[in-house]
């Protein structure tokens, strides 16, 4: 499989999930005590997302790039950036997963939960410490295709995390951060 069939213009842009602001919310406090100074990288995100908007809320130093403006994640990378966070297209998960890895940078990526019982990720950490963050709630998430999610997701992380398994509580009332004081 060609790697622009993964996540190109054309094909998977059905694969978008938006995220609502209490996904975001729980990376802030993370953010804030271990990653303070890092330049955030949002690969799959446009200013509307609210990765991108609850980040420039709290004055963090966020770049962000999408395929809509002609940066493919498979063939794109900003000259200068930390640490990634954001929502991929949950299909493909193995392959954007290992080029996320192969950065060789933290990261918090939302995927499905049931992924964790996948062979895929075992092989792709490999010897690399995985970190989980997860929720007492399901998010919810609308997409261009209007259908609501019908899975759990957590963060998989690479030394973004303090230790291991993390757990979060969510506000599912603070769907975007437009009327959020940060």
């Amino acid at each position: 499989m060609s790697v622009k069939n993964i996540y190109s213009h054309n094909s998977n842009l059905k694969d978008e999930q938006l995220s609502p602001a209490y996904i975001v919310l729980p990376l802030i406090d993370i953010i804030e005590k271990y990653h303070k100074d890092k330049i955030i990288w949002c690969p799959f995100d446009t200013e509307l997302s609210e990765y991108v908007k609850i980040f420039k809320k709290k004055r963090f130093n966020v770049i962000y790039s999408h395929i809509n403006e002609g940066k493919d994640f498979y063939l794109y990378q900003p000259k200068k950036w930390d640490i990634l966070i954001s929502n991929p297209p949950f299909s493909n998960k193995a392959v954007m997963t290992k080029r996320v890895l192969s950065f060789n940078k933290p990261f918090a990526i939302l995927l499905p939960a049931i992924w964790i019982n996948d062979s895929a990720p075992l092989r792709l950490w490999g010897d690399k410490d995985l970190q989980l963050l997860l929720f007492d709630k399901r998010a919810s998430f609308k997409g261009n295709n209007d259908k609501l999610v019908p899975f759990s997701s957590i963060y998989y992380c690479w030394n973004f995390l303090p230790k291991q398994i993390m757990f979060k509580k969510l506000d599912k009332s603070l769907i975007s951060s437009d009327n959020l004081n940060l």
